[in-house]
C-alpha cells in the first residue's frame, strides 16, 4: 500500500484529490494550515468525507515553519497543492503573505523531498502566462505573469527546476486553468454566481464579462494530478485545461438556464492582474500522460449548482 502526502488537503482541489487517492487504495497524510483566506468551517466541510475514511490523517501545520523532513521521508510521493491563492489579493502589503506561503513554503517542501528522494507533483497556475503571446497557449510560451500571485507561482516552478537540475528531484508542475466544481473556493466567480442565483443576492462582475477562460472541471484536474504522480516522465511542466474557451458572460447564461433564474449582475471595473483570456494547449499532457478532459462545462456547472443547493 502506498502512502502520499497532500498539502492543502482541506482545500477545494486538495480535498477532492484526497478522496481519489483513498479510492485508489493508498493512504493519505494531509496537511493544511487552515489560514483565514476563507472560513475554516468551509474547509472542515470540504475534508469531512476524507476524515472518516480508513487510511486518512490530517495534520494542521504551516509549511513555512513546520519540520517537514520526517514527514516527507515516510511517504511515497508528495502532492503539493497548498498555496495562498487569488490574484486580486496579492497586491500591496499582502504580497509578503504570498511570498511566505507560496515561495518559502514550496522551497522548504522541495528541500525535504530532495533529501527523501520522492516524486513531487505541485500545483502551478495558468496565471504564469499572463496575457499570453498566443492561444491556445503551450508550455513553451514565455511566461509573463501580470499579478504578484502569478509571479510567486512562476517562482515555485523555477525552484522545482533548480532542485531537479541540482539534486535530481523528480518534480512535475501542473499549470491548472481555472478549476471549478463542487467545493470551489467562495471567492471564485462560479461560486459567487451560484451563491447569488440560489439566494437572490447581486453578483458583482469585475469587467465586461467578455473575458474568457479555459474552465477545467475538478474531477478532470484530479485525474491529471494522479497521472502526473504515476506516469513515467520525470519532471516537467504540463498544462491542465478543460479543452474549450468560454466568456464569463456565456458561463453566466449557462448557469441562468440551469437554475431557471436571472442573475442580478452589478458591473464594476476589471481587477488589476485579471488577464483577458486563457486557453490551454494540452497536447503535451495528452501525449506524455494520456490525459484528456472529459467533462463539458454545462455538465460541470450543473454538478456545482446541485452540490451548492444541497449544502444550502
Amino acid at each position: 500500500m502506498s502512502r502520499y502526502l497532500i498539502t492543502g488537503a482541506a482545500g477545494f482541489l486538495g480535498s477532492h484529490l484526497a478522496e481519489a487517492v483513498l479510492d485508489s487504495g493508498s493512504e493519505v497524510v494531509g496537511i493544511d494550515a487552515f489560514t483565514d483566506y476563507y472560513a475554516r468551517d468551509r474547509k472542515e466541510t470540504n475534508v469531512a468525507r476524507a476524515r472518516v475514511r480508513t487510511g486518512f490523517s490530517l495534520l494542521e501545520l504551516d509549511l513555512a515553519d513546520a519540520d517537514l523532513t520526517g514527514l516527507v521521508a515516510e511517504v511515497d510521493g508528495v502532492f503539493h497543492l497548498a498555496a495562498q491563492p487569488g490574484v486580486r489579493g496579492s497586491w500591496g502589503d499582502t504580497f509578503a503573505v504570498y511570498v511566505r506561503d507560496n515561495i518559502l513554503a514550496t522551497q522548504r517542501l522541495l528541500e525535504a523531498a530532495a533529501q527523501a528522494g520522492v516524486r513531487v507533483v505541485q500545483a502551478s497556475s495558468s496565471s504564469v502566462y499572463g496575457n499570453a503571446e498566443g492561444y491556445p497557449t503551450s508550455e513553451d510560451t514565455p511566461p509573463r505573469p501580470v499579478s504578484p500571485y502569478g509571479v510567486t507561482k512562476l517562482a515555485c516552478e523555477s525552484l522545482a527546476r533548480a532542485y531537479s537540475e541540482s539534486f535530481g528531484l523528480d518534480v512535475v508542475s501542473l499549470r491548472y486553468f481555472t478549476v471549478y466544481g463542487p467545493r470551489q473556493r467562495p471567492d471564485m466567480a462560479f461560486s459567487r454566481i451560484v451563491a447569488s442565483l440560489l439566494d437572490g443576492r447581486p453578483f458583482h462582475l469585475f469587467g465586461t464579462g467578455e473575458q474568457s477562460r479555459d474552465f477545467t472541471y475538478v474531477d478532470d484536474a484530479v485525474a491529471a494530478t494522479l497521472m502526473a504522480m504515476s506516469g513515467r516522465p520525470r519532471s516537467g511542466v504540463y498544462n491542465v485545461g478543460g479543452g474549450g474557451e468560454t466568456t464569463l458572460a456565456e458561463a453566466i447564461a449557462i448557469c441562468e438556464r440551469l437554475c431557471g433564474k436571472r442573475l442580478d449582475v452589478r458591473r464594476g471595473p476589471a481587477s488589476a492582474g485579471d488577464v483577458r483570456r486563457t486557453s490551454a494547449d494540452t497536447s503535451l499532457i495528452r501525449s506524455h500522460l494520456g490525459w484528456s478532459p472529459g467533462t463539458a462545462l454545462e455538465q460541470g456547472l450543473a454538478a456545482q449548482l446541485s452540490a451548492a443547493a444541497e449544502r444550502a
